[in-house]
């Protein structure tokens, strides 16, 4: 399985920030047994997003896309406006999953606006940008990615829990 992360971030991108939480996912994913050929830091551009979520889908192939950041409030976060326009289909309940972890940490939770979902065998998801939320977030994930990534690719194996 071929990974990649995306990180949404102005100070990241101009080299203001360490990007602590994009450098946790991949670790994390190799360290579940991906690949992760493809890591970059981005602005808070839609179109800058919009064309690497496509790009990364389309000609590079890659079976997952996690990005961190820019699911908040302010003007310039526009990461699930991108990934949206990005996306086929739309898998609700990961972005609801997420929201609940977080909810047991702190009433903020509730601000996130990822979502997540498909373009065409890439399964896209938005978590936060902070550490600590994509910590949590990667609590929440890391169980079903697997599954989720082979009922993608046309799995006919059952969905029943044991």
């Amino acid at each position: 399985m071929r990974a990649g992360v995306l990180t949404v971030s102005d100070k990241g991108a101009r080299g203001e920030r360490e990007d602590t939480a994009g450098a946790f996912l991949k670790e994390r994913l190799e360290a579940a047994g991906f690949e992760v050929p493809l890591y970059q830091i981005v602005p808070d551009e839609y179109e800058e997003i919009l064309v690497t979520l496509i790009d990364w889908s389309d000609r590079e192939g890659l079976d997952l896309i996690l990005t961190t950041g820019g699911t908040g409030l302010s003007p310039r976060d526009v990461t699930p406006e991108a990934t949206k326009a990005a996306l086929e289909k739309e898998i609700p309940g990961i972005a609801e999953a997420l929201r609940l972890k977080g909810l047991e940490h702190t009433p903020y939770a509730m601000l996130s606006r990822g979502c997540a979902g498909l373009r065409k065998e890439t399964l896209i998801i938005n978590l936060p940008g902070s550490l600590r939320a994509v910590k949590e977030g990667w609590e929440v994930i890391a169980p079903v990615l697997k599954h989720a990534l082979e009922k993608i690719q046309g799995s006919e194996a059952e969905c029943a829990r044991d």
